[in-house]
């Protein structure tokens, strides 16, 4: 069991941080939404080092038939969560990770400005691991406990602000596991 994450000049202490140019100031210090995706490269596949290429402007286009089509976008997350429920951290939270792109949350664009944005190494129809659930819940405990705007009734998954352009985390995502324990009181 991992020790309790806190949280220094807007990053995780005592994990792993690989730096993300992909980001910039938020246009406020405001962060009052946790939303939940997920990410495989090459797709289907897991383990390897792709995605922090992708999130580092890295990922090679001669790599995988599938990263030509990406290998010039400008992405990047706050945390990434892989299967063993290793964190990698790419953006401080005080900066404004580009993970949502076109996104509306209760009737608000542009939801980068005021999020977080966490990627699960998965699939929408791969059912995620138990270390990836206990780390989630760790993480957004602490994000909780540090920024008073989150809630679990603050938690969405990029399919719901993005409908229709996104479908992650997916059905093998289960929210009821995931949000059970954040909604109980600590004794």
């Amino acid at each position: 069991m991992r020790k309790k994450l806190t949280i220094t000049q807007g990053w995780l202490d005592n994990i792993r941080h690989v730096k993300s140019p992909n980001c910039d100031p938020r246009p406020s210090d405001e962060i009052s939404l946790l939303v939940i995706h997920c990410i495989s490269l090459p797709p289907e596949q897991f383990g390897g080092n792709y995605i922090e290429r992708l999130f580092t402007n890295r990922l090679p286009a001669d790599g995988h038939p599938y990263f030509r089509e990406i290998c010039k976008l400008r992405v990047s997350a706050h945390l990434l969560i892989g299967r063993q429920g290793t964190l990698t951290q790419f953006v401080p939270f005080h900066m404004r990770a580009w993970h949502a792109g076109v996104s509306c949350y209760q009737g608000r664009q542009c939801c980068n400005d005021f999020s977080i944005g966490i990627e699960l190494e998965g699939t929408e129809t791969t059912p995620y691991t138990d270390c990836q659930y206990h780390c989630l819940t760790q993480v957004t405990q602490a994000l909780m406990e540090y920024y008073p705007g989150l809630s679990p009734q603050a938690i969405t998954g990029h399919s719901d602000i993005a409908p229709g352009r996104k479908t992650d985390p997916g059905p093998a995502f289960d929210w009821a596991r995931y949000l059970q324990p954040l909604m109980e009181k600590p004794q």
